[in-house]
This record gives C-alpha cells, sequence and structure tokens, in this order.
C-alpha cells in the first residue's frame, strides 16, 4: 500500500487549501487515516485523524486544539482518499503535512503506512 499526498502550497495568511491523500495498491481495507505535520525544527504532530463510517459515510474524527475550527478533515472510502481542508492558514501552520492511514494489504497484515508529506507555507 502506498500513499500519495498533494495539495500543499505558498499561500497568504487567512488563505485557505485542501490537501488530498491517496491510497494505492494491494488494498483489502483502510481503517483510521490521519494528516500529521512537522513545522520546520519541531517533531511530527497529530492534526487530524478519522475513521471509516461504513454506510453512514464518515466515521468518527477529530483534531488537534491547534487547528480546531480552521481544518477539516474527511474521506471518500470508494476513492480510499482523505482529505483535509485548511481555513484561516496562520504563519504558525507553516510545515510539511504527511498523510497516515492503517491499511490491510498484500502483506496481510495491517500496517501504518505512510505518505511522502507536502510542504505548506503561510506567508504573514
Amino acid at each position: 500500500v502506498q500513499l500519495q499526498a498533494s495539495g500543499g502550497g505558498f499561500v497568504q495568511a487567512g488563505g485557505c487549501l485542501r490537501l488530498s491523500c491517496s491510497a494505492s495498491g494491494s488494498i483489502s481495507d483502510i481503517n483510521e487515516m490521519a494528516w500529521y505535520r512537522q513545522p520546520p525544527g519541531k517533531e511530527r504532530e497529530l492534526v487530524a485523524f478519522i475513521y471509516p463510517g461504513g454506510s453512514r459515510g464518515s466515521g468518527s474524527r477529530g483534531s488537534s486544539d491547534p487547528v480546531k475550527g480552521r481544518f477539516t478533515i474527511s474521506r471518500d472510502d470508494a476513492k480510499n482518499t482523505v482529505y483535509l481542508q485548511v481555513n484561516s492558514l496562520k504563519p504558525e501552520d507553516k510545515a510539511v503535512y504527511y498523510c497516515n492511514a492503517r491499511a490491510f494489504g498484500g502483506s496481510d497484515v495491517w500496517e501504518y503506512v505512510w505518505g511522502q508529506g507536502t510542504q505548506v507555507t503561510v506567508s504573514s
């Protein structure tokens, strides 16, 4: 299973972006999906997570305090894709954003997979 993230870019403070992350390869199932970020010189931190919802659509979700009310995570299980809508961006949101998924694939075990990261830069 591989994850491909996209959608990062350079925006002014107050701007918005939509990050996408699609899973590909031999996929039997995907459980939780999440976005993390790593600001310059800092450790990677959880931004938001979401569980599958089956017939109800997206399942339970959550986000970290710094992004609550500004960032929204969603997923399209038919496309094996997770999104992160980032609004009202602040300079402190500058980071490399990584997607992560717990997937069951060709290895016949559940494993956590990381995407390659997409850079978000916010100017003040």
